[in-house]
């Protein structure tokens, strides 16, 4: 079995955010001055975690993000970002730099509701789904490779310390080996992965979890709780299990959605 903790995190506030202007991909605002007060309180509440692998969006309010996390880290300051245009926001074309009650209105006209409408040269909510799944089978891959090779040239088992650094902050619960008696057979993590996106992104693979590989999420979530924009800087936090030989789907169980505990405080205009 190898298994491997994936957190997702989306970027903190830029000025049209709080003026609800639709961004997309081809407004690439940077971060505004809660923004970045915003990262910087993730990344002193992520800061003892060690995570083995970073990826973020390639645009610049997740780059400042994923830096200003990364900042205030113990482990991971010096960490390579490995920047992908897959985690890019959902394109909004037409849309993109109007207000969100525009694109309401577009929606309106054409007889369809947010977010299932698609603004012209938009991209559809199958298509940013297909870009999300791309992106998560090749993380797969990836883990299961690097594990398969550390395998080969080390007798040593997964560290529990990739683990346990999760489970000082998240409520793994079940979901964490060290619960389990030493011989239960789970082991620790083989990768601890931190992804830096966006909104209607994240929404996207939270649904792609939850209807396509029927992941598990806490009792106490409600469907519309599952269905919303996480806010800046939210995070949800999947342990992913692939069975021996890694083949078929992975077993995905979701740790929380759009935790924001982080943020009390940082949001309060004084």
């Amino acid at each position: 079995m190898t298994r491997f903790a994936l957190t997702v995190v989306r970027h903190g506030e830029t000025r049209l955010n709080k003026e609800k202007i639709i961004q997309g991909q081809g407004i690439d605002e940077p971060l505004s001055e809660t923004g970045f007060k915003q990262a910087a309180a993730a990344g002193i509440f992520l800061k003892d975690v060690k995570f083995t692998h970073v990826f973020s969006s390639d645009l610049t309010r997740t780059k400042q993000t994923v830096h200003g996390i990364l900042e205030k880290s113990k482990f991971c300051k010096d960490m390579t970002v490995k920047y992908d245009s897959r985690l890019r926001e959902r394109k909004y074309g037409a849309a993109e730099g109007r207000p969100l009650s525009e694109l309401r209105a577009m929606a309106k006209a054409a007889g369809e509701e947010c977010p299932a409408f698609t603004p012209p040269g938009g991209e559809t909510l199958d298509q940013l789904k297909r870009r999300g799944k791309d992106f998560f089978e090749f993380l797969c891959q990836l883990i299961l490779k690097e594990a398969d090779q550390n395998e080969q040239f080390s007798q040593e088992a997964p560290s529990s310390c990739l683990e346990s650094s999760l489970a000082e902050i998240f409520p793994l619960g079940k979901n964490c080996a060290s619960t389990f008696n030493s011989d239960s057979g789970t082991p620790g993590l083989a990768a601890s992965v931190l992804v830096v996106s966006h909104g209607a992104y994240i929404r996207s693979l939270l649904d792609y979890f939850l209807t396509d590989l029927k992941c598990s999420f806490p009792a106490t979530l409600s469907r519309s709780e599952l269905t919303s924009v996480s806010p800046n800087t939210g995070m949800t936090v999947f342990i992913l299990n692939f069975e021996k030989g890694g083949k078929g789907r992975p077993t995905a169980q979701c740790v929380c959605v759009n935790l924001q505990g982080h943020l009390a405080g940082v949001n309060k205009t004084p």
